[in-house]
């Protein structure tokens, strides 16, 4: 058997879940700089609704508009019911 100090089963050196995903970890940030506030909304919109499609709870979506020199730029924080929520988000973004 390893040292190593998560919890492993000896036979297959498996990792339990829960030493990689703690649900420490909820929210997943966005941010970009768009050239006008339209395109800026209409991201805010796809990625709301992707983020409706993974929800098990209702996620909590933070959108905050600054205007910038290059146009509008657009941070979202979106909170999740647990850190699979976030990370399967996160993964369809790519």
């Amino acid at each position: 058997m390893s040292k190593c100090s998560a919890d492993e089963t000896p036979v297959c050196c498996c990792m339990d879940v829960g030493t990689i995903m703690d649900n420490s970890d909820c929210t997943a940030s966005y941010s970009r700089v768009f050239a006008d506030r339209r395109d800026a909304d209409e991201t805010l919109a796809a990625l709301s609704a992707r983020a409706r499609g993974v929800e098990s709870d209702p996620c909590k979506i933070t959108p905050t508009f600054t205007e910038v020199a290059d146009g509008v730029r657009l941070d979202i924080d979106f909170v999740f019911a647990c850190e699979a929520e976030t990370l399967i988000f996160q993964l369809g973004l790519r």
